[in-house]
């Protein structure tokens, strides 16, 4: 079915579907190119539904950046609803790009975010609905090359069968060189394989088509590694970085109906120094890179001209972590003051979190503030390297709430090294204790939001060699905090036990879960983020048919010389610091901001080349004292 006709039906059938402008692109900042000008044709996909991926930053990053590009276009492509699906499928439309409405199939390259595990299935839905085979090797020369990119990639082996290539690591500077290459396809008339084995030389690509695993006799892996023939292509696969952040996008696609985010999102910095064991996050996008205030107020100048948006997002692993935050803050305050510009931070460090900042925030103050202790006792957040103390984050929240917040969300985990039944229970002692700090100030206006999560021993942290929770242990600790924190004020999130294992499961699996996948989706399993849509059976069904057993992957602590399925990917951090800070971690020993003191983690000497090209002031990682 080609573009024409789809423009065609879609009249007919979006009037008799929910919330239809999901559907038909022609936002402001909307880019449409002529499809016959261009040679380089790409689609940006998040397997989820437009009202989720049109806040995702990614997104917005690529599509700038691609469509800055005279040579190459880029457009937006997302999940119908399922009543859309319905419609879809019977009238037999394929998925489709918003701009042009062409199908996914027409396109040099899909590229599909994977910003977390649970979107899998929804991959292989994505491209059901587009025609395209599900595995690789049943792709022919016509069809587009399919490309994953985004945090899960960083284990890419539980969907490797799926995915052409993978992009490890940041995406500016690998979008253009990934355009680049198709474009040269073309003029060549090079085939499949052969454009293939030219990304996979790609700084920061990887193919797992030429790549292959090894097992043992008891299941573990022996290695992963290029395929007989192949010996010359990187191994590790080393994640891509940019040295500096390039400009943020100014120009970002306004929806016509609510989404997640309504707002301007501008990444203040990337990376953390501050080394929290259990943040996969953290370690991931180190080294850290700040944008300048400057530069950042220059951005939402031109991005709320070019928007109208009312609210502003100053976004980072650890926003109240940037050299300048508070000057920025204040520096927005004066130059948006009048326009009662809203400014959130939605992710800020107790002990960074200064008295100067919260006064600054407060012309802009909305209905909650929120803060992430992790964990109640000292102990246990030694366990996790976040070194504060409960009279910090007490009088933190008295000034906050000083301030006329009403509501303070605390973010825990549960699940950690070494945790006891009082180091729960401690949990809802500490958020009690957080609501008499508001009920102090504010009277019964105070409220207290705690979300409790439970630990996943994520790849590429000191965590991965640790055997997370069972679905018993995660029931018996979830049924206390039930019983211990309730009452006026207060309110408690938990993250259901099925949801949590099945993100570990498919976080730690390697090439084998593929298989697992495909029948999960077979069975109806689909928008696994989606609590009222996840369905357990069909992945425990899954599992049972596939003849793997899933406590492989969760409840088995790993040996110190185990070979993990992602140990072919690096992210540029030694795995023996790794385990030094895993030991570090059941010893209770904490380690400091490494912005002061470089503890050796790996990043510097990966990266050394591109940091000495920087000018001095930009360079990131401290100077290394080799005395």
């Amino acid at each position: 079915m080609d573009s024409a006709t789809i423009s065609r039906i879609l009249p007919r059938i979006l009037p008799r579907v929910e919330k239809p402008g999901r559907y038909t692109g022609g936002e402001l900042n909307q880019v449409v190119k002529d499809w016959n000008a261009v040679p380089v044709r790409i689609a940006l996909l998040f397997p989820d539904i437009y009202d989720i991926g049109m806040s995702n930053l990614g997104l917005a990053v690529l599509y700038e950046i691609l469509n800055a590009r005279p040579d190459a276009l880029a457009e937006r492509a997302f999940l119908p609803w399922q009543d859309m699906e319905a419609a879809m499928r019977r009238e037999g439309i394929p998925l489709f790009a918003l701009e042009s409405r062409r199908p996914l199939a027409e396109f040099d390259l899909v590229g599909i975010t994977l910003p977390y595990e649970s979107l899998y299935t929804n991959a292989l839905l994505a491209l059901d609905l587009a025609g395209i085979p599900l595995r690789a090797a049943d792709r022919g020369e016509d069809h587009p090359l399919i490309v994953g990119g985004g945090h899960a990639a960083f284990n890419p082996e539980p969907v490797a069968e799926f995915f052409d290539a993978f992009a490890i690591g940041e995406g500016e500077e690998l979008a253009l060189d990934l355009a680049d290459v198709l474009r040269r396809r073309k003029e060549e008339g090079a085939g499949r394989g052969a454009a293939l084995e030219k990304i996979s030389r790609v700084w920061g690509m990887y193919v797992p088509a030429l790549y292959a695993p090894e097992y043992r006799s008891d299941g573990t892996l022996i290695r992963t590694a290029p395929q007989s023939g192949k010996e010359d292509l990187p191994n590790p696969v080393v994640k891509r970085i940019v040295p500096r952040l390039p400009p943020a996008p100014v120009r970002p696609i306004v929806p016509y109906l609510e989404t997640v985010h309504n707002r301007y999102a501008i990444e203040i910095m990337r990376g953390c120094t501050r080394g929290c064991r259990f943040c996969q996050a953290g370690h991931v996008t180190r080294p850290v890179r700040e944008r300048s205030a400057a530069d950042i107020v220059a951005s939402i100048e031109a991005a709320l001209a070019n928007t109208g948006y009312e609210e502003v997002a100053l976004l980072s692993l650890s926003s109240s972590d940037h050299s300048h935050i508070t000057d920025l803050v204040q520096a927005l305050g004066v130059k948006f003051g009048s326009s009662r510009l809203r400014i959130s931070l939605p992710s800020l460090r107790i002990e960074t979190v200064s008295v100067d900042l919260v006064e600054a925030l407060r012309s802009s103050r909305g209905g909650n503030f929120t803060l992430a202790p992790e964990a109640a006792t000292e102990s246990m957040r030694a366990v996790l390297n976040k070194p504060i103390s409960a009279r910090q984050l007490l009088e933190t929240v008295g000034e906050i709430y000083r301030r006329k917040w009403t509501t303070v969300k605390l973010y825990f985990m549960i699940g950690h090294p070494r945790e006891t039944a009082d180091d729960v229970r401690a949990i809802a002692e500490l958020a009690r204790a957080v609501l008499a700090e508001g009920r102090r100030r504010l009277g019964r206006r105070a409220e207290v939001h705690a979300g409790v999560s439970t630990l996943v021993p994520k790849p590429h942290t000191p965590f991965q060699w640790l055997a997370m929770d069972s679905r018993e242990q995660i029931a018996a600790k979830q049924d206390l905090l039930r019983r211990e924190l309730r009452g006026p004020g207060i309110k408690l999130d938990l993250t259901k036990p099925e949801v949590t294992l099945l993100e570990a499961r498919l976080s730690r699996g390697d090439r084998r879960m593929g298989e697992v996948i495909a029948r999960a989706w077979r069975a109806g399993a689909r928008f696994d983020a989606w609590s009222d849509r996840f369905r357990p059976v069909a992945w425990d069904d899954a599992f049972r048919e596939s003849g793997i057993d899933p406590a492989f992957y969760t409840h088995r602590e790993r040996a110190a010389d185990e070979v993990f399925p992602w140990d072919h990917i690096s992210v540029g951090i030694r795995k023996a610091y790794l385990r030094r800070q895993y030991e570090d971690s059941l010893a209770g020993r904490t380690q400091g901001d490494c912005r002061r003191e470089c503890f050796g983690c790996g990043i510097l000497s990966t990266f050394r080349e591109l940091r000495e090209a920087l000018p001095a002031e930009e360079r990131f990682c401290p100077i290394v004292d080799r005395r």
